[in-house]
């Protein structure tokens, strides 16, 4: 039995389309545990394959299970007595033979890797075997002494950008590189809004996790913004604004909607609706440009062979720029340098003025770049 785990839920059309997609390699004949069903019956998951809960049950002081898990912190520094307890929902349910695929991507980037480690170390007691899937880490991490031992504890690890893989496999060395299963994705397309430019469309995405990354988030969003003016003022493109989360505390919509109310008098601004992640890719792909602060809304874009300009911080965008373009400059602006109003707007010039060539080197390389997603599909089915 092929089970996912690690899944935050659908508000997060990343998170839904990594789901989406390796269960459509499997023939959906997988189960996911989510951290929140209700968001995935939401965007119809439960429509293909089944879900269970995994629910974070934290041990609750004065009780045997908190008192046990403090102990272990305090003597020993770590914290899988905790994971133990907290997760029942998915750790109770492990079996020998089972495979578990860890699909948040890049889960290891942000806090709560204590949480991934002590999974994954029970999961193996129980006897199944893990994957770390189509996932990403910052290279630092493999020197983590605690973390170099739980890389080495995933049985396979499919890394989706070369600059993970090479750090990877230091430590693992069943470590392949694939290409992210959400390329695989297909799209969706709904009727496209009134104001929609069909052909000239300029797609943007904006999240706050980006903002929060920059030295001034403010110039973040004055960044964009001369972006929109520059377009309305010099060209005859529409704009698209797209969001890829819309997590409460975590929304794009919240600072799309600033834009929009900001440039709505132009009657060249869409607002796009949040809907799932193969219909939110059928916006992108009918985009003639993309401007993208959401890992999974440029693989929307990329597989589509729409020429993108990634606003990142970290290192996935950096490595699948790299695969895909042989470097990272002028396809991806760091966010955390980003000092003047007129760089978003610079680096969109460049990529207007090169449009012709990167369609048409996208469109040469994308078949086998999307291909080389089913190789870890492969992988995991030997290991069954």
């Amino acid at each position: 039995m092929i089970n996912l785990y690690g899944h935050a839920g659908s508000k997060n059309h990343g998170c839904e389309a990594l789901a989406r997609s390796t269960a459509a390699m499997f023939s959906n004949k997988i189960k996911l545990f989510s951290y929140s069903v209700e968001q995935d019956n939401m965007y119809g998951l439960n429509e293909f394959f089944s879900i269970e809960t995994n629910i974070d049950a934290p041990a609750c002081k004065p009780s045997l299970r908190y008192y046990l898990a403090g102990v272990e912190f305090k003597t020993k520094g770590t914290r899988k007595l905790e994971s133990l307890f907290r997760f029942q929902d998915l750790l109770s349910k492990a079996k020998k033979g089972d495979i578990y695929l860890s699909i948040g991507g890049d889960n290891y980037c942000y806090e709560g890797v204590e949480t991934l480690i002590g999974q994954n170390y029970w999961l193996h007691k129980k006897g199944a075997k893990t994957v770390l899937w189509g996932c990403s880490v910052e290279p630092e991490l493999v020197n983590q002494p605690e973390l170099a031992e739980d890389f080495a504890r995933y049985d396979l690890i499919t890394a989706r950008e070369s600059i993970s893989f090479e750090a990877l496999k230091k430590v693992n060395k069943n470590t392949i590189l694939v290409s992210d299963p959400a390329f695989t994705l297909p799209r969706q397309d709904l009727e496209l809004p009134k104001r929609w430019n069909e052909g000239n469309m300029i797609g943007i995405n904006v999240s706050p996790l980006i903002m929060k990354s920059a030295e001034d988030g403010n110039l973040i969003i004055e960044t964009y913004a001369t972006l929109m003016q520059y377009i309305l003022d010099y060209t005859s493109y529409g704009i698209a604004l797209i969001p890829h989360v819309v997590w409460e505390n975590n929304n794009d919509l919240e600072p799309l909607k600033l834009l929009y109310n900001r440039f709505k008098d132009s009657n060249r601004i869409v607002l796009i609706r949040d809907c799932n992640c193969m219909e939110l890719k059928g916006y992108i792909a009918r985009c003639r440009f993309f401007i993208g602060a959401r890992t999974h809304a440029t693989i929307a874009a990329y597989s589509n062979c729409v020429p993108t300009l990634v606003l990142g911080y970290s290192v996935k965008s950096r490595g699948i720029a790299r695969d895909l373009f042989g470097e990272e400059k002028n396809y991806v602006l760091p966010v955390q340098g980003i000092k003047d109003k007129d760089e978003l707007k610079e680096a969109f010039q460049w990529l207007e003025n090169h449009e012709d060539e990167i369609r048409i080197h996208l469109q040469k390389i994308m078949p086998d770049y999307i291909n080389r997603a089913y190789l870890a599909k492969d992988m995991v089915e030997k290991m069954m």
